[in-house]
């Protein structure tokens, strides 16, 4: 018996906004949505171009306030064959929320405040 990871959700309080920061801080392109009959509720998965795992962003319509991550420390790695570039890049976007030098590793954050962690591709 095997199992193939095939994705990760979270819940965003605006929907438009983190497609837009997966987009510009990461590449993640809309691989698929889809939509409840009545409206209250929004799924988008996007992917990158390489791997075969998604995120899935929820959208609720009758969340009021912004999502409470409390003292969750969970994340989700990226890894990128241009560190340095994506480090750049994320710094201009005032994303970098932490910094690991010791271990090579850097996490941003996005709108709802999930860490994603960034690793260099070869370590």
């Amino acid at each position: 018996m095997s199992f193939t990871m095939v994705h990760t959700n979270i819940n965003v309080f605006d929907l438009d906004k983190s497609v837009t920061f997966y987009q510009q801080a990461l590449g993640l392109e809309i691989v698929r949505t889809k939509e409840g009959p009545d409206g209250k509720f929004k799924l988008v998965f996007m992917a990158d171009k390489t791997s075969s795992c998604q995120i899935e962003l929820t959208w609720l319509a009758d969340r009021q306030d912004p999502y409470n991550l409390g003292d969750n420390e969970t994340h989700i790695a990226f890894t990128t064959d241009d560190f340095e570039g994506a480090y750049r890049h994320h710094k201009a976007m005032d994303v970098v929320c932490f910094e690991n030098k010791e271990m090579g590793v850097y996490f941003i954050n996005d709108p709802d405040g999930y860490w994603l962690e960034i690793l260099p591709a070869k370590r």
